[in-house]
């Protein structure tokens, strides 16, 4: 993904926005390591092999991590009473102890001693069965990888195929791939972000997209197996790693060998509204499953561009990035794994709109010079003319071509119109095809000139990024929040108000106790770099008190 300097930025400036973006998130990193949810529990227990569901289509896993917090509290982790359990011979396996759960025919403690040790020892040889899972499948990656081949060409093509049907998505996304798709995207049905469990199954309906389940997951990847022999080139498949469910879905994408998935650290936050603590807690435990499975993510910049002005809001996008980065090498990511996000979303009436793209995209090509970079195609201002739309979906293209991004996601001319037709999704490849046969080497040869237009415009959105990272590192509000935290309050990203204290999901947040156990996060911390880290007052902040204020 490397490509020469075109900007010249300045490496002192570079090095400080990378610490201010360390300084603003060690904070935030702290008092995800001081916290659990209920969602990371239920990760862990299903990394323990525990699936399926009861009648109404309630998941076991929520059955039993409800009735262990209702009975203890999950303030100690929920793997130490349920093996407890288990070794007491309330049952004689997961599923069955969640049934009687269910029904109230179980009851927990927190062992003590010997068989406090004993229920940890379980817990841990239980929970290492997925993560042994997790593991071999991204050795099965890398051996197809390594037979089949990666696209030849870059960026890789990345097209989105979500009908809500999975058995009508599968032939559709095996079409896809045959006309030149590289990565398969299967977003979600709408308003699954929201839903405090994942659903069970194969799914027939959903509304702008298909439910990530685990057997949904499992359907396409073995579809796209059978396509990637026929083709002799490896398609990667992507799903959406966010929302109430962040880090069970991460399980099951690691266990279902999911290549790409979409991490935010900020995104539920600003766009469905979910508590900012629950999300940060979520997210590192999401992007250490990441990390172990070789899952690269894809973070969601683009988004902000959409609520705010792409000009006036250009550096909030560096900024993103930056702490996106940041987060996700805290939690193991390596650079090859940071499919950072941004978008080609100025208003193409604004005079000098493409040199803008040109300088933004580039600013980012420079600034992440390992990270196979999402690029994102124009829908702000695609207004339901189709021929115009076609147009700005090839120079959006040409900006790839030009500045070297590694994930280009193929934009719709029926963006704003219609749930593209599949011959939408062939013309569209069409455009791409014709760019990158056409100019994909151009990266090779474009180097603006030094202080001209394109540079001092990158110049100037990386100075007012490393700014903005100042005010929120050394700005924090009157309550004593967490500096990010108070810019987030304060709508600094996507013109977005969401205070540490509101939000979706807040009630499955939960301070760890001392003795906190769970042999996931021990095993996925041993093998994460802990950097050291400087710490503010602020970092002392509980849930506890930010609810309190």
């Amino acid at each position: 993904m490397t490509s020469p300097a075109r900007l010249e930025l300045d490496p002192a400036v570079v090095r400080r926005a990378r610490a201010l973006a360390r300084q603003a998130a060690a904070p935030v990193v702290s008092i995800a390591k001081r916290h659990t949810t209920v969602s990371v529990e239920r990760a862990t227990l299903r990394l323990a092999g525990l699936a399926g569901a009861d009648h109404e289509r309630v998941p076991w896993v929520n059955h039993l991590v409800s009735t262990v917090r209702d009975q203890v509290g999950l303030e100690h982790g929920v793997t130490t009473p349920v093996y407890d359990a288990l070794l007491r011979g309330e049952a004689p396996d997961l599923a069955t102890l969640a049934q009687k759960a269910s029904s109230g025919n179980v009851s927990f403690r927190l062992p003590t001693g010997r068989e406090e040790t004993a229920a940890k020892r379980a817990a841990a040889r239980g929970v290492s069965v997925g993560l042994k899972r997790i593991d071999a499948a991204r050795r099965t990656r890398e051996r197809l990888v390594a037979r089949l081949g990666d696209p030849k060409q870059s960026p890789w093509i990345y097209l989105i195929v979500a009908t809500g049907d999975i058995h009508e998505d599968i032939p559709q996304a095996q079409a896809a791939a045959r006309e030149g798709a590289d990565v398969i995207a299967v977003i979600r049905s709408t308003g699954q972000s929201l839903l405090d469990y994942v659903p069970e199954g194969a799914t027939r309906e959903g509304f702008a997209g298909t439910y990530a389940t685990q057997e949904n997951f499992r359907l396409m990847r073995a579809a796209l197996d059978d396509v990637s022999k026929e083709l002799g080139r490896y398609v990667r498949l992507t799903n959406y790693a966010s929302g109430l469910c962040m880090p069970e879905i991460a399980a099951l994408a690691g266990l279902e060998r999911l290549d790409m998935m979409l991490n935010d650290s900020m995104y539920g936050i600003l766009f469905r509204d979910i508590n900012p603590i629950r999300t940060f807690v979520d997210q590192r435990f999401s992007r250490q499953i990441h990390a172990r499975a070789g899952i690269i993510i894809n973070t969601g910049e683009d988004n902000y561009l959409t609520t705010a002005d792409a000009v006036e809001a250009a550096h909030t996008v560096t900024v993103s990035q930056l702490l996106n980065e940041r987060f996700a090498k805290e939690a193991g990511l390596e650079d090859w794994q940071l499919g950072l996000g941004h978008a080609f979303e100025i208003n193409p009436d604004l005079p000098d709109s493409f040199r803008l793209e040109l300088a933004h995209a580039l600013l980012a090509r420079e600034l992440f010079p390992e990270a196979p970079l999402k690029w994102m195609p124009p829908t702000k201002h695609m207004t339901g003319d189709i021929f115009r739309g076609y147009l700005l979906d090839g120079f959006f293209n040409l900006v790839g071509a030009m500045t070297g991004q590694g994930i280009l996601l193929v934009g719709m001319m029926t963006e704003a119109v219609v749930t593209p037709f599949l011959s939408d999704r062939d013309l569209a490849l069409q455009n791409v095809r014709y760019v990158m046969n056409a100019a994909g080497g151009l990266a090779e040869d474009f180097h603006p000139p030094r202080d001209g237009f394109i540079q001092t415009r990158a110049r100037q959105v990386l100075g007012e990024a490393v700014d903005l990272l100042e005010r929120i590192v050394h700005d924090s509000d009157s309550a004593g929040d967490p500096p990010l935290l108070a810019a987030i309050a304060d709508g600094t990203f996507g013109l977005m108000k969401r205070p540490p204290n509101g939000g979706k999901g807040l009630d499955g947040v939960v301070e760890r106790a001392p003795g906190y156990d769970n042999p996931a996060i021990t095993a996925l911390d041993a093998g994460t770099p802990k950097p050291a880290q400087r710490h503010t007052a602020a970092s002392a902040v509980t849930v506890k008190e930010v609810v309190n204020r």
